[in-house]
């Protein structure tokens, strides 16, 4: 089977399914782990006061937790994420999503980068959880992507991640093709923003994504057209 032909069924083990909304309530957030064991999404990924309540939801699914650290701006200090990197997999975060300093990134400054993912990745590693680091394509160049995709390895990511979608912009083929040619085999690509079909979904696949942030998920792997910004 090509990535082109990705089943719909075999697409959801590829989805974070995501509640990212600063006013999403408790039983929203329940409502999207129901259907994360129910359609067998790979995570439910949430804003860090709700990894208690997703842990506990998903608990004997084997649908994983995500979070998200320094978002949707990135800009706090590396430290400031590192600690609420720390909290969000003490709390039972199995993945975390970070954001990483957009300055630096603008700024083609690739040692600040890898000090910003460094402090987070640490964090993360210590508690055996996976690290995504959200590069904001949209705001950047592609040379400034391919660097921040540099130093995200540098840094000892797991996976590079094209977009928070709160910033403008969203996944694109192109974007996601340049990401794994720059990280090689070995490091993940989540496509994320935007990401509101099937046809979106195989399509980044194919282009070199492993990993995809929706909040259409149910709609993906439908066949249907979703209608979030996310």
């Amino acid at each position: 089977m090509s990535k082109e032909a990705v089943a719909p069924a075999s697409i959801a083990s590829y989805i974070d399914h995501t509640l990212l909304k600063p006013e999403a309530s408790e039983a929203e957030v329940l409502k999207v782990c129901a259907e994360a064991v129910e359609y067998k999404f790979k995570s439910v990924c949430v804003n860090p006061i709700w990894v208690k309540t997703v842990t506990k939801a998903l608990k004997g699914s084997g649908v994983l937790t995500c979070s998200v650290v320094g978002f949707p701006m990135g800009a706090t200090p590396s430290d400031v994420k590192a600690f609420e990197a720390r909290g969000a997999v003490l709390d039972g975060a199995d993945e975390i999503d970070m954001v990483i300093n957009m300055a630096a990134a603008r700024a083609n400054d690739k040692g600040a980068l890898v000090d910003d993912i460094t402090a987070v990745a640490e964090a993360v590693h210590a508690g055996e959880a996976i690290l995504k680091v959200i590069i904001e394509t949209s705001m950047l160049t592609d040379e400034q992507k391919v660097i921040a995709c540099e130093a995200a390895v540098e840094a000892g990511a797991d996976f590079v991640k094209t977009s928070t979608g709160f910033n403008g912009g969203g996944a694109t083929v192109e974007d996601v093709a340049l990401m794994r040619k720059t990280v090689g085999p070995d490091v993940g690509v989540k496509a994320s923003g935007g990401v509101r079909s099937l046809a979106d979904a195989q399509a980044m696949i194919a282009a070199g994504a492993t990993r995809i942030g929706a909040s259409s998920g149910i709609a993906i792997v439908k066949g249907e057209q979703g209608s979030s910004d996310y």
